[in-house]
């Protein structure tokens, strides 16, 4: 994988889970990295914390230029920031439907739009440096239980890619997502201490997912830092799953001895 010496990037949601590991995998092949957190305290060096809500555009635009200033430009986004719900079209009322499509489908669009300038000078200075790699998820692409909205924001968010790859290609700026399965995050271990056996529900997530086990964090950031990195300068438009299998396998039950 071709280095990310000199470049400069931005991770939203990056205090932890996912987008920690992806922000210290970036800096691990040698970009400056700047972490967009609602509480960025705790967030280690060499990373640059700067203080961001999503669902604000003007708390967006500062973090991204204090990030552009710091940097002297930017080369990558990384759009991680998101939250989750639970429940069947009727189990979620209007204002949670609202907020959790504001933050994980228009916050990625606050995002971007404040740091397009930023990468268009980037892609003329460095052919197939700009990049945005949006956090997308299994859910967008399966029909989980339990899921509605959160499902209904990654769809939007698959969709929404596409899109921003068709309108930004000519002029050097890629986009593409990664759609994780479930995954070992704080947001899932939040999760399964709700849940009423927790050992159960853990070992009911790991056998959905061919693989037998939950997608870390790693993982996952490792697709992002590929996606984000010249060596995938001909990747755009694309969703790459990490998710133990999940999307494309149909197993068949293994036999009882």
């Amino acid at each position: 994988m071709t280095g990310l010496s000199g470049l400069k990037a931005v991770v939203t949601g990056g205090a932890s889970g996912i987008g920690l590991a992806t922000a210290r995998a970036l800096a691990a092949q040698g970009a400056e990295v700047a972490v967009l957190d609602l509480a960025p305290n705790g967030v280690p060096q060499p990373l640059l914390a700067l203080q961001a809500d999503v669902g604000d555009d003007a708390s967006v635009r500062a973090a991204v230029e204090a990030a552009a200033t710091r940097f002297g430009g930017l080369d990558i986004v990384v759009n991680n920031a998101g939250i989750g719900a639970i429940g069947t079209v009727e189990d979620n009322a209007d204002e949670q439907w609202h907020r959790v499509l504001d933050v994980n489908v228009v916050g990625m669009v606050r995002t971007t739009r404040a740091a397009l300038p930023h990468l268009r000078r980037a892609a003329t200075a460095r052919p197939g440096a700009a990049s945005v790699v949006n956090i997308c998820s299994i859910a967008a692409t399966a029909g989980l239980p339990q899921r509605a909205l959160y499902s209904a924001s990654k769809g939007a968010v698959l969709s929404l890619t596409l899109a921003m790859a068709a309108d930004h290609v000519r002029e050097g700026i890629r986009v593409n997502c990664v759609n994780p399965g479930t995954a070992d995050t704080p947001w899932v271990a939040r999760l399964l201490d709700a849940a009423e056996d927790p050992e159960a529900e853990r070992a009911a997530l790991d056998a959905r997912q061919p693989m037998g086990r939950l997608v870390t964090a790693d993982e996952v950031a490792a697709a992002v830092v590929y996606l984000a990195s010249p060596a995938a300068a001909s990747v755009t438009g694309t969703a790459l799953a990490v998710d133990g299998g999940m999307q494309g396998l149909r197993l068949r039950p293994e036999a009882k001895p």
